[in-house]
């Protein structure tokens, strides 16, 4: 490695592990905080970024073989583990403590892991996955979730398209190839910056993981219909759904956070779509919600959940969440999804969705909103994807996406259709 590591950077990177191991916030928000305070060139804000994932992403291990949990010593370990730092690229920036401590740990035996501490998850989460699948799979899954997420586009069909995009980037000597399921789908093998690309300028691409993609061609939805994205965020999965509408109808964007839809104004301004309406919302039954009633075609609820799918891009997660935080997003999950339902008129489509990895937050939600509203019934997700010549293999009747055998964030859907 080129860049030296002085005392100094390495005690930010010490006290970024510190901040982020207190778990009071994102670990993206912590990031951003300490780098508006601390003068950082941006070599040095790459160092201290990938050390800080490491460090989140292999947290149980890491402590196994520290023998505690003292932030500056698991920041030492992820540099040495995972980072792959030499004794001789450190030996500059150590104190004689550090130095004697890590040459201790060196010297030790590995240690003994449990399933938890080798698949890098805490105990609750560990126990709730491996009584879902065999240990061995859960192995696999962990360690594709313990994996940095490639770069994955979209490209905007109102603008692009993906074989002019990709043969514009490779002229540009960027290495990206179709993904294998998305139609609109690119992944790139590294991970340039886009902000000031002019095709991200125009409006011609923007930056979406596959799986997320694949939800909006579950709502498949029509030129000329009235559709709602019931959890709109910050709008990623809105722009693709006005693409697929030709920017023709009417598209609501509802989210009860104002920031996240701000969000999504200069996105939208990009997109070059003019059938997108963001409506701030107090809750799931807000009078605007209510005056929809019936009158939808296709409805999206992307609903809050847990982001446990989403660890290869928020490996804090794992830590943040706990049963008691789940227990109360399926409650939330619950309410949601009667709220959304009665927006559609016979004959329309609902997806619920969530990037959790869960059955609380996904199947068992809607099996228990089955049960009570006898109206609605299940389609089959792989036949709705079939039919716009998208090939993916799934178990079950629902969609479910998983890293280990997808190349995608964990993602559940399951269809639902008004029949009466």
């Amino acid at each position: 490695m080129s860049l030296i590591i002085t005392p100094g950077l390495l005690d930010q990177t010490c006290a970024v592990a510190q901040e982020l191991l207190r778990f009071a916030q994102p670990a993206d928000a912590v990031l951003s905080a300490f780098f508006r305070a601390h003068r950082c060139g941006p070599r040095e804000r790459a160092f201290i970024a990938e050390a800080a994932y490491a460090l989140l992403r292999k947290k149980r291990s890491l402590s196994a073989w520290a023998g505690d949990d003292a932030p500056r010593h698991l920041a030492l370990a992820a540099l040495v583990r995972e980072i792959g730092l030499s004794q001789r690229a450190l030996d500059a920036a150590l104190s004689k403590r550090d130095a004697a401590w890590l040459a201790e740990r060196r010297a030790a035996a590995e240690p003994a892991l449990g399933l938890a501490e080798r698949t890098d998850l805490p105990d609750w989460l560990a126990a709730r996955l491996v009584a879902l699948m065999p240990e061995e799979e859960l192995v696999m899954l962990a360690r594709a979730l313990n994996r940095p997420a490639p770069l994955d586009l979209r490209v905007n069909a109102m603008k692009a398209e993906r074989a002019e995009v990709l043969a514009q980037l490779a002229g540009e000597g960027i290495a990206a190839t179709a993904c294998p399921y998305a139609p609109e789908g690119i992944r790139l093998a590294g991970k340039p910056s886009l902000a000031k690309h002019p095709l991200f300028l125009s409006g011609a691409i923007e930056v979406q993981d596959e799986g997320s993609q694949l939800l909006g061609h579950l709502v498949a939805p029509k030129r000329g219909e009235m559709v709602v994205d019931f959890c709109a965020g910050a709008g990623g999965k809105t722009l693709l759904l006005g693409a697929l509408m030709r920017s023709t109808g009417r598209l609501y964007a509802f989210d009860v956070s104002d920031k996240r839809l701000a969000r999504l104004k200069p996105r939208l301004a990009r997109s070059g779509l003019s059938n997108v309406h963001p409506v701030v919302i107090a809750h799931e039954n807000d009078t605007q919600v209510k005056r929809l009633a019936g009158k939808c075609d296709r409805v999206l609820v992307d609903a809050p959940c847990s982001g446990l799918g989403t660890l290869r891009r928020n490996p804090d997660l794992k830590w943040r969440q706990t049963p008691e935080s789940v227990a109360e997003l399926i409650v939330k999950q619950g309410n949601i999804l009667v709220a959304a339902a009665k927006l559609l008129k016979p004959g329309g489509r609902l997806v619920y969705a969530t990037c959790s990895l869960l059955p609380e937050e996904n199947e068992n939600i809607v099996d228990a909103f089955l049960a009570i509203h006898p109206q609605f019934v299940r389609r089959v997700a792989m036949e709705m994807l079939a039919a716009q010549n998208i090939d993916v293999a799934l178990a079950g009747s629902d969609l479910q996406l998983l890293p280990h055998i997808h190349g995608t964030d964990g993602f559940y859907a399951a269809v639902l259709e008004r029949t009466t």
